[in-house]
């Protein structure tokens, strides 16, 4: 555990965590880190958790001496968001101390009873404040549905410190540098990957509340962005918010300028015809990445689409359905509701089709409103026409998408 001084009284502890799935879903290859604060005036507060505690109180007392907390004086546990990578320290915390007050939302409050059996809540709405001495004041400011219910943002007055949690988060473990000033452009970059994962496989189905959550942001004077997950913000904060609003707008159909290819193949004859594409596209000089389907993970197949500003659906038809796998993505994408993109599907069949069918009814069911080329079907393998076609669809998909791309 990293122990890291934000401001005069504000400090940061933080870990990197690796090997797991992350809500018990999303592979994060590159890992994750978690991050809570702790807030000293007279009072002391902690905001989402004390990461790494073992729950043995030696080693709490230790990692909070090296920053001169006393763990008695902790008051407050503030709760800006109840799941529990953030939440399940609390009950470890009473072998520490038995009278501290934790500070949540009205829906946050009913879960932190459920989960933990607590009931010594103080329950607050927008721009309610605490007082913790020394010039230490919260104000808190409920961003429901950011991506639970329960969620809102903690704002310190005297250093303008927006204390997060998975809002303007993302995955990715961190070095030597946990500040935006001190990236070096690799990392910088690493984390703009990483940020979108975290988008995809996170927050894209919360969009609109994450729009809304962006403009409170706007309106507090924010000095500094302190996550839950990922880099502190104390350079730009405006940078992570416009990050924010540009995946949100991938969400909604825009894109960088790049095609993805979602495709499987039975036998090879599609396959052949996505080889095809690929030429096309380098042709053109367009980038694209290829998620084949089972083999890529869900994580990185949602988070690909999503950054992309055009999709091609290569698969064929299988037992009168689209081929398994890939409407099994499709359909992840179209809960995550990922919504609005530039599109162009071609497949094979054999005695029947059916795949064309199976596609409509994904897109209807999920609500995508995806704006797709014509489809191009062949029996068994592509002929030279069949490939014409699925040029012509390639070609169609590159014009349409150019009104899709964002940076």
């Amino acid at each position: 555990m990293k122990k890291l001084r934000i401001a005069d009284g504000i400090y940061m502890l933080t870990m990197n965590v690796e090997d797991i799935l992350f809500e018990g879903i999303w592979e994060i290859a590159n890992g994750v880190t978690l991050n809570s604060y702790i807030v000293q005036g007279d009072k002391t507060a902690i905001i989402d958790g004390v990461i790494g505690w073992d729950g043995v109180p030696e080693t709490l007392y230790k990692n909070l001496e090296e920053i001169g907390v006393d763990p008695k004086s902790i008051d407050y546990l503030i709760v800006n968001h109840m799941e529990p990578d953030h939440s399940g320290w609390i009950s470890n915390f009473r072998k520490i101390k038995d009278d501290f007050t934790i500070i949540c939302t009205d829906k946050a409050a009913k879960m932190v009873a459920s989960f933990y059996g607590e009931d010594k809540i103080r329950v607050v709405k927008e721009g309610d404040t605490l007082d913790l001495g020394k010039g230490k004041i919260l104000s808190f400011h409920p961003v429901p549905n950011v991506h639970w219910p329960d969620t809102m943002y903690t704002f310190e007055k005297d250093t303008k410190t927006l204390f997060s949690c998975d809002m303007f988060g993302a995955f990715g473990r961190m070095g030597d540098h946990c500040f935006d000033d001190e990236l070096t452009p690799d990392e910088v970059e690493f984390f703009e990957i990483e940020g979108i994962r975290y988008y995809s496989n996170v927050m894209a189905t919360f969009t609109p509340s994450v729009k809304k959550a962006i403009e409170k942001a706007k309106t507090l004077e924010v000095k500094t962005i302190a996550p839950g997950h990922g880099p502190v913000y104390r350079k730009n904060p405006g940078k992570i918010m416009d990050d924010y609003s540009r995946f949100a707008q991938y969400a909604e159909g825009a894109g960088k300028n790049e095609i993805t290819i979602l495709w499987g193949s039975m036998y090879g004859m599609t396959e052949k015809a996505v080889k095809y594409a690929e030429s096309i596209l380098k042709r053109e000089g367009v980038k694209y990445n290829k998620l084949k389907m089972p083999l890529e993970s869900e994580s990185e197949m949602v988070a690909t689409i999503l950054r992309s500003a055009g999709i091609i659906v290569a698969a064929p038809t299988y037992e009168y359905k689209l081929f398994p796998p890939v409407a099994t993505a499709l359909n992840e994408v179209g809960r995550k509701k990922i919504t609005g993109k530039a599109a162009f599907r071609f497949g094979s069949y054999g005695w029947s089709g059916g795949a064309e069918k199976e596609l409509a009814e994904i897109l209807e069911r999920n609500k995508m409103n995806w704006d797709f080329i014509e489809s191009v079907e062949f029996e068994g393998a592509p002929r030279e026409e069949d490939l014409k076609r699925v040029e012509a669809g390639v070609l169609a998909l590159i014009e349409k998408m150019k009104s899709k791309v964002v940076a």
